[in-house]
C-alpha cells in the first residue's frame, strides 16, 4: 500500500458498515460500502456505490477503488470472491477461510478435531433414525432463519423437500451459549475478548452479558484458547465470532462468523478497542489495539421493531433515568422483530445493569406505555 490513508472496502452496507464508519474515521482510513441500496444502514452515513454483490462485474469495478476488501455479511458468492483473488485483489478474510462461515457442513468438517455436535450431511429422511435433532440449512441462514428442530422423519421429509440438503446435529441440551470474539492480523498477531453469554429468543439474540456471567475462569480459558485456536487453523483474518454452547464442562462449538457480530457490540464502550476498530487494524495488518475491558460487566440490549415507530422521543425519558446508556440506532426501517439498534451499559451490579437495559428495551418496543 501506498503512504497514504488506503481505502476498505466493505462488502455490504448495513449496521456493521455503519458502525466501521466511526473507527474508520479516526483513524483517517477511507470506506467504501458496496450498498444494495442507498438507504441502507451504512449508505446513509458515508461513501457508497450501489450495486449487486451477486455481479462480478460490478464487485471486480467495485474492488478497484479500493485497498482491501473485507465483508459484513456472508451472502457473496464464493465464485466472485475466489475471482477477486485470481485478479489481485487482496481479500480479507480470505475465500479460504471464508467458506467456514459460509459452508457449515465444510465448517463441521474442517473443525471435527474441535469439540461439535455430532452431525451428518442428509440428503434422505431415512438416513435420521433419532430425533429430536436440529436440521441447518448448509448456507445462508442467520437470526433462526434456516434452522429446525425436527422431531420425526415426516417433520424432516418437509424440510428435505424445501431445501434438498440439510447438516443434521445433535440436539445438545445446554445450559447457556456464549460466544467468543476474536481478531487475527495477516502476520499472526491475534486477541480475544473477554466471553459474552448471549441470551436467545425466538433464534434472535436479545441480550449479551460480559464477561459471561456463569462461566468459570477455567472454562473462560478453555472457550478463548479453542477461538484462537480456531482463528489460526482456518487462517482467518479480520474479526470472527465462535458461537459455543456450554454444557455442564463441555464446550461445543456451533457456527462461526467471519466479520463483527451482534455478540461483540458491547465492546464499543465496554473495550478499549472495539471489534469495529479491530477489525479494520486486522484486515490492514496494523498491530492489533487491546481488548480489555473498561469496566466489570458490560451488558448489550437489542432494540427490535416493534408498535412504536418513533424512536426518538423514548430518549428523553431512558436518558433521564439512566445517564450512562449508551444508544446505538441503524436508522432501519422498523418491522417487528428486526435489530433496529442496540444500549449498551456498564458497570459492576449484573442485576441492576440487566434491569436498566431490559427497561430500555421494553420501552423502546412500545411494551410500556409512556
Amino acid at each position: 500500500m501506498s503512504n497514504h490513508f488506503p481505502t476498505v472496502g466493505v462488502i455490504g452496507a448495513g449496521q456493521l458498515a455503519r458502525m466501521s464508519v466511526a473507527p474508520a474515521a479516526a483513524l483517517g482510513v477511507n470506506l467504501l460500502l458496496l450498498a444494495n441500496d442507498a438507504q441502507d444502514s451504512g449508505a446513509q452515513i458515508t461513501n457508497h456505490i450501489v450495486g449487486d454483490y451477486k455481479d462480478l462485474e460490478t464487485v471486480r469495478a467495485f474492488a478497484r477503488k479500493c485497498d482491501v476488501i473485507t465483508f459484513e455479511h456472508e451472502l457473496i458468492p464464493l465464485s466472485i470472491v475466489k475471482a477477486l483473488e485470481a485478479d489481485g485483489v487482496v481479500v480479507r478474510p480470505s475465500s479460504a477461510s471464508f467458506i467456514y462461515s459460509q459452508d457449515k457442513a465444510q465448517m463441521r468438517a474442517r473443525l471435527s478435531s474441535f469439540p461439535s455436535p455430532k452431525n451428518a450431511v442428509v440428503t434422505k429422511s431415512e438416513d435420521v433414525r433419532d430425533f429430536p435433532v436440529i436440521a441447518k440449512a448448509i448456507s445462508g441462514g442467520y437470526d433462526g432463519r434456516g434452522v429446525w428442530k425436527i422431531n420425526s422423519q415426516t417433520e424432516l421429509a418437509a424440510v428435505l423437500k424445501e431445501v434438498g440438503k440439510v447438516l443434521i446435529e445433535e440436539l445438545i441440551d445446554f445450559d447457556y451459549e456464549i460466544a467468543v470474539m476474536v481478531a487475527r492480523s495477516p502476520h499472526g498477531q491475534a486477541t480475544t475478548w473477554a466471553p459474552t453469554q448471549t441470551i436467545q429468543r425466538d433464534g434472535i439474540c436479545v441480550m449479551t452479558i460480559t464477561p459471561a456471567p456463569q462461566l468459570s475462569n477455567d472454562l473462560s480459558e478453555q472457550a478463548q484458547k479453542l477461538a484462537l485456536d480456531i482463528a489460526h487453523e482456518i487462517g482467518v483474518i479480520g474479526v470472527m465470532a465462535v458461537e459455543i454452547f456450554v454444557k455442564g464442562q463441555e464446550l461445543f462449538i456451533n457456527e462461526l462468523a467471519m466479520r463483527p457480530h451482534n455478540s461483540g457490540h458491547w465492546t464499543i464502550e465496554g473495550s478499549l478497542t472495539s471489534q469495529f476498530e479491530q477489525h479494520l487494524r486486522a484486515v490492514l495488518d496494523l498491530p492489533l489495539g487491546n481488548p480489555q475491558m473498561t469496566a466489570p460487566i458490560a451488558v448489550m440490549g437489542n432494540i427490535l421493531g416493534g408498535d412504536k415507530e418513533d424512536m426518538y422521543r423514548p430518549y428523553l425519558h431512558l436518558m433521564a433515568r439512566t445517564p450512562e446508556l449508551k444508544f446505538h440506532h441503524y436508522k432501519k426501517e422498523v418491522r417487528p422483530g428486526r435489530k433496529i439498534g442496540h444500549v449498551n451499559l456498564l458497570g459492576d451490579n449484573l442485576l441492576e445493569l440487566t434491569q436498566e437495559v431490559q427497561h430500555a428495551l421494553d420501552y423502546m418496543s412500545g411494551e410500556i406505555d409512556e
